[in-house]
């Protein structure tokens, strides 16, 4: 099952990455009706993906949803140093 998590969080990332950029495309309006279907098809892969992973981690015992990777933290981490007391 960790194989097939694995697999599947790649192709996610993938979908996602590519997803992204056709969202540039059409917030840029250079957008063609081909590459609004391609969004909204990459976006149903992409909550299809979602559903299979949250499956898998639940089966595995893991943590289920959006999973902050550990370099999203160092901002936070950066601009919040000077506020504590």
């Amino acid at each position: 099952m960790l194989e097939e998590l694995d697999t599947l969080e790649a192709e996610e990332e993938q979908v996602s990455t590519e997803r992204g950029r056709l969202h540039q495309q059409i917030d840029r309006g250079f957008a063609s009706a081909m590459t609004r279907d391609r969004e909204r098809e990459l976006s149903r892969r992409r909550r299809e993906l979602h559903q299979r992973i949250d499956v898998l981690r639940r089966r595995l015992g893991l943590p289920v949803g959006p999973q902050r990777r550990s370099d999203e933290g160092l901002l936070e981490n950066v601009f919040s140093f000077g506020s504590r007391a």
